[in-house]
């Protein structure tokens, strides 16, 4: 038996990003094993272009195990895209590579029944950003024409400069291009938001980012949320994954984030580096418990963060010399921006992360 039970009384869709090894549907049991009321997972290997297509049985199975476990895929399940894949590429050939994968993987979550689909924007790389921003609004309504319902959720980003969606404008500019604007959607990402520059570590500034966040891009177009705290300090532009309560963020952000009105009835999913899937199901433990704590003073509060605050102290003082060093030696000589490797550098630790061989929990 799960050592975690499913909660029925939550008002938010707390879940993981959970794996489908031997198939599709077995995501749904891992995801269900954990106690999650919300999950993601990768539609085929996001190492691959091309992986072979679904069978009607694995099809089948996935359905039926979502109606067995009290899942809706219109709502309940937030796919993550390819990491690779780049419509704002300048680079036609490689922008026509990325929106083959993307109209393979909408159609994957169609056949699954599955009703929102996260995606990376990309980067406009060395183009005029204005320009890419337009081309990547282009392939999207492309995308929602030769597609019937699924929804496609774009998340925010840790980088500047070239890459698109850690500005929120970025976003609202993209969604102002969307002919159809009930397909498109906007995914939050706590580590991203705070590694872009925005702190939402205390209630003011949390606030503060929401209400930015509604005046630039609507709460209308809130889909799904990604909880992560951060190995790298305020403003580093490192997408850098950590335990919830272990990194910059600590564990206040996330009880806040457990009683925003604004964030019920969305996908709200852990992408934290995990040994197992018993972390996850602690991690969604812990969320639960900090929708029944009001007071930021709470003492058990307040013993938990020093605790998890403790076991992360080591990665964020190393983080905190890098940012430092980083910082000195862009002062003295400027140097043109690698964001874009230091992007690929990252979704391949975060792919690695979290397609990586866990031991999960049997029922």
């Amino acid at each position: 038996m799960s050592k975690f039970i499913r909660n029925t009384t939550s008002k938010y869709k707390f879940g993981a990003h959970v794996s489908t090894a031997g198939g599709v549907s077995n995501s749904v049991t891992n995801a269900f094993n954990i106690g999650c009321n919300s999950f993601a997972l990768f539609l085929k290997s996001p190492r691959k272009w091309v992986s072979p297509q679904y069978t009607q049985d694995e099809i089948d199975k996935f359905k039926e195990l979502c109606v067995k476990h009290n899942y809706n895929p219109l709502t309940d399940i937030l796919p993550h895209g390819q990491y690779f894949i780049n419509l704002a590429n300048p680079e036609v050939e490689k922008a026509e590579k990325s929106y083959d994968s993307l109209i393979d993987d909408l159609k994957r979550a169609e056949q699954l029944g599955i009703g929102l689909y996260n995606l990376h924007p990309g980067s406009s790389l060395k183009g005029d950003h204005t320009v890419q921003l337009k081309q990547l609004a282009d392939y999207l309504n492309k995308a929602i024409k030769e597609t019937k319902f699924v929804k496609i959720v774009l998340e925010n980003m840790a980088g500047t400069g070239n890459l698109v969606g850690s500005d929120l404008h970025d976003l609202r500019t993209v969604i102002d291009m969307i002919e159809d604007q009930s397909r498109i959607g906007v995914c939050i990402d706590t580590c991203h938001t705070f590694a872009a520059g925005y702190d939402i570590s205390n209630k003011e500034s949390f606030d503060e980012f929401w209400k930015m966040f509604d005046d630039v891009v609507g709460y209308k177009y809130l889909s799904s949320i990604h909880l992560n705290d951060s190995k790298a300090p305020l403003g580093a532009n490192r997408d850098l994954h950590e335990k919830i309560g272990e990194g910059f963020l600590g564990l206040e952000v996330f009880r806040l984030i457990a009683h925003n009105e604004n964030l019920r009835g969305i996908p709200v999913v852990l992408e934290t580096p995990q040994d197992d899937d018993t972390g996850y199901g602690h991690e969604i433990d812990t969320l639960e418990w900090l929708e029944t704590i009001d007071d930021e003073n709470n003492k058990e509060l307040v013993a938990k963060n020093i605790k998890l605050q403790s076991q992360g102290e080591k990665v964020r003082k190393e983080q905190a010399v890098k940012f430092k060093v980083k910082q000195a030696r862009a002062t003295k000589s400027p140097k043109k921006r690698t964001l874009v490797k230091d992007e690929v550098k990252s979704a391949n630790s975060i792919t690695s992360q979290l397609t990586k061989k866990r031991r999960t929990t049997k029922k």
